[in-house]
């Protein structure tokens, strides 16, 4: 199926996208989260075991593509309803799905743009990428979750320094202050990043996907609700084939053949 705005593909058990306007910037239009939408159900499917996003052209994304078309004009622009319908989806989506999701910020990521990679569970970034928050710029308030994001990966003093001054931040500094994983030199950031996703689509995939919803759940448990969560996700993880199969593996000194089971 070919796509308007976004590309699409599964290889390998991974799926890519890239967002694919980029004569805006990557901004997000209806018609991107429409085709965002679009693909959920494949990437809930078994042949994905990991995701990774990324953008066409100079730009991860510019956040919402404000030109008088895409507002409509007729000053009937709801902003509230647009996160409502796009936006909070995709980000919920994106944390919840038992899947690891990885962004690959090949240049600037921008208001809701920067939102969707800091939404990822890892994210790599060219070393000439910018983070911006840009909304206070607009006067408008940080949306599709950077108030929940920024806070927790580098606290309330740097995140509210981001979000009320809206400086562009490269991506070294981002590194260095706890908000992305790692940089790369430009040239070898797909690489890098197609690389750390085929290596996770071929490892313990349900592992992964109770990782995930263990550190989402820490934000807000406190200890002894953590522990318990731990215990009962690790029984479960003691129950897959993978585990089995990892045990095996170890004890043989072989590489382990994780089936995502």
């Amino acid at each position: 199926m070919t796509y308007a705005t976004i590309k699409f593909d599964v290889q390998d058990g991974v799926a890519k996208i890239t967002l694919n306007r980029p004569d805006k910037l990557n901004a997000f239009s209806d018609e991107m989260h429409e085709e965002l939408r679009a693909i959920m159900p494949v990437l809930k499917g078994d042949d994905v075991r990991a995701i990774l996003i990324t953008g066409e052209g100079r730009a991860f994304g510019a956040g919402a593509d404000l030109s008088p078309d895409a507002l409509g004009g007729d000053g009937g622009f709801d902003a509230g309803e647009t996160l409502e319908k796009n936006y909070n989806p995709l980000i919920v989506f994106i944390r919840t799905i038992d899947k690891p999701v990885i962004a690959a910020v090949n240049g600037i990521a921008a208001g809701a743009s920067m939102s969707l990679a800091l939404a990822c569970d890892i994210v790599l970034a060219a070393e000439s990428a910018t983070f911006l928050q840009a909304f206070c710029h607009i006067g408008l308030v940080p949306d599709a979750g950077s108030t929940f994001f920024l806070p927790r990966l580098v606290g309330s003093g740097k995140a509210m320094g981001l979000a009320m001054m809206g400086d562009k931040i490269p991506a070294a500094e981002a590194e260095k202050m706890g908000l992305i994983w790692k940089t790369y030199p430009d040239e070898e950031l797909m690489p890098a990043a197609e690389a750390l996703a085929s290596r996770m689509a071929v490892g313990p995939t349900k592992g992964y996907g109770l990782i995930k919803q263990a550190m989402n759940a820490s934000l807000d448990n406190d200890l002894q609700a953590q522990l318990d969560l731990e215990r009962d996700y690790q029984q479960v993880a003691g129950r897959t084939e993978d585990f089995v199969e990892g045990v095996s593996a170890f004890l043989g000194k072989r590489k382990a053949s994780f089936k995502g089971r």
